[in-house]
């Protein structure tokens, strides 16, 4: 069964966060400015990417990020609302392929592409299990 059948290309859906100091860059590293951080970009789009195919996956699926190649344009400061939008370029038998980009309302500060992977829930859960009885001591 292809599920990626039913996607439409030019399917598109965003996602905002609003910048605040626990996704900022300086959060983890005192030596760094208090602006947005790429990896709450990236996260953000991948939300984008991943609502914009939801409906269309049967239900039991969902889909999981499986590459990401983004660019980090321009710095946001705190109190500003980023906007990741989310737009199906291509569609395979087993991903779906997005062109995401990130706004703060007053430039874009990311583009690039992202693709996901549509996967049956249950057997994921199942496979994490399985991975997890093999997990070393402590773990």
């Amino acid at each position: 069964m292809n599920i990626t059948n039913s996607i439409p290309v030019s399917t598109t859906a965003s996602r905002t966060i609003e910048v605040t100091p626990d996704v900022t860059v300086a959060h983890f590293n005192a030596d760094m400015p208090a602006v947005f951080g790429t990896p709450f970009m990236v996260f953000v789009m991948e939300m984008a990417a991943s609502k914009a195919i939801e409906e269309y996956l049967p239900e039991g699926w969902l889909s999981v990020g499986v590459r990401v190649d983004v660019r980090h344009l321009a710095a946001t400061p705190i109190g500003f609302t980023v906007t990741a939008t989310a737009r199906v370029t291509t569609v395979d038998e087993r991903t779906v392929t997005f062109a995401v980009e990130a706004h703060d309302g007053v430039e874009k500060i990311g583009t690039g592409t992202h693709v996901r992977a549509p996967i049956e829930r249950v057997r994921f859960d199942r496979s994490m299990q399985e991975k997890q009885a093999q997990a070393p001591a402590g773990v």
